[in-house]
């Protein structure tokens, strides 16, 4: 059986709150989804045409003054419809692909500064999402006072709190095995070499 391509459904979840240009969805996702899930124009496009086709979007011109046309698409009944059935389903569970974790497996073919400075480099960058999230929830919050849709989305930026907490206590623990490893492989050099 084909894996099925859920960027199709993540193009229609962006249309199912308002209709827009492949650029508005590619926008919208960059802040907003990027944060979990992303979409190139590359994909973007040709899933535009693909939910036309389909008779999930319909598609109209827009004139701009100065520029071509702008093509605005807008998801059918038939395309909510879809989006609801495809949130029914069951999540399907994908795999990890981590490279600081592979790096680190096999640390031991490298110095303890370089592997500490892969985990503070990482660190360092959980510290700033960490900082943009708080952010994106601040402003979630005030609207969700309004719309109580903003919800669901303060739920998926909670995810990346947690996951930042939890990755920046791992970053604490890991740095300090690291130096523990250190100190001990040196007294250990230093035994060898009084003998």
């Amino acid at each position: 059986m084909a894996k099925e391509n859920k960027s199709k459904y993540a193009v229609m979840g962006v249309l199912s709150l308002y209709p827009g240009s492949g650029y508005d969805i590619k926008k919208f996702m960059e802040c907003s989804t990027s944060n979990f899930w992303s979409e190139s124009y590359g994909q973007i496009y040709p899933i535009l045409k693909q939910l036309v086709e389909e008779g999930l979007a319909v598609r109209h011109a827009e004139k701009q003054e100065g520029k071509p046309e702008k093509y605005i698409y807008t998801l059918t009944e038939q395309g909510k419809e879809g989006l609801r059935d495809w949130l029914l389903e069951s999540v399907a569970v994908a795999g990890e692909r981590n490279e600081l974790l592979l790096k680190l497996f096999f640390g031991d073919h490298i110095s303890f500064e370089k592997n500490k400075e892969h985990v503070r480099a990482f660190q360092e960058l959980q510290s700033h999402l960490l900082e943009k999230y708080e952010e994106i929830e601040r402003v979630l919050l005030a609207e969700a006072q309004h719309d109580v849709s903003y919800s669901y989305q303060i739920m998926t930026v909670r995810y990346g709190i947690h996951r930042c907490h939890a990755l920046l206590t791992w970053c604490d623990e890991t740095l300090g095995t690291l130096h523990h490893l250190e100190k001990r492989e040196s007294a250990s050099s230093q035994e060898f070499q009084s003998e």
